[in-house]
């Protein structure tokens, strides 16, 4: 497969990364159960075409850190999996907070859509990691460092916030013949224990540097 492994994907297709974003039930740092539709205008979304611009695939290469100059964002990044009852792993509440990319995912740069997670608030620590990823802009640039010191430079393509009882399966962790990276977080209006919504960042790799 060109992006999850078989697995992974059809787990990911039951489990929306609804992101707890400073929640009281969602401090367990775990995904709840996801909604499969479509978008609430009963359209599917449509792949992204690959930008003129992009550029080759890379090695396999665990991400250990990201940075977004625009809304400076500057995190090493944990590895995530999937918890006891299926769902996707988020990062942890704590006052240091740090982004995760989801580790049955390609690692960026790779053929395939690479997930990093992360939180917009942090329960009683404030802001989180992910604050401000709603702000970004088509063509803002996202950096992913390697393990093997690669830098994979990314060029975000859309910005999405979408309710998370309708979040985009298939477009998120649909299979692609291009690296890409998705960020999600929280959005939208607070509601009793959480947010409404995600805000999910596209983007494509752009260029890479030793």
């Amino acid at each position: 497969m060109t992006s999850l492994s078989r697995r992974a994907c059809l787990t990911a297709a039951l489990a929306t990364l609804l992101v707890g974003c400073g929640g009281g039930s969602d401090e367990s740092g775990r995904t709840g159960p996801a909604s499969n539709g479509p978008r609430t205008d009963g359209s599917t979304p449509a792949p992204s075409r690959p930008s003129p611009n992009a550029a080759h695939a890379l090695a396999r290469s665990v991400p250990v850190r990201l940075r977004i100059p625009a809304v400076e964002v500057d995190t090493p990044l944990m590895r995530l999996g999937l918890a006891a009852d299926g769902s996707v792993q988020v990062p942890p509440i704590t006052a240091h907070d740090q982004a995760g990319w989801y580790g049955h995912s390609p690692t960026p740069g790779q053929v395939g859509p690479s997930v990093i997670l992360g939180h917009a608030t942090v329960g009683a620590y404030g802001d989180g990691v992910f604050h401000d990823l709603a702000r970004l802009r088509r063509g803002d640039r996202i950096e992913a460092r390697l393990g093997n010191g690669t830098t994979a430079e990314f060029s975000v393509d859309t910005v999405r916030t979408v309710a998370k009882a309708d979040f985009p399966t298939r477009a998120v962790y649909g299979d692609v013949n291009r690296p890409v990276l998705r960020l999600i977080t929280c959005g939208g209006p607070r509601t009793g224990d959480g947010y409404r919504d995600n805000v999910i960042v596209f983007a494509e790799l752009s260029s890479a540097t030793p």
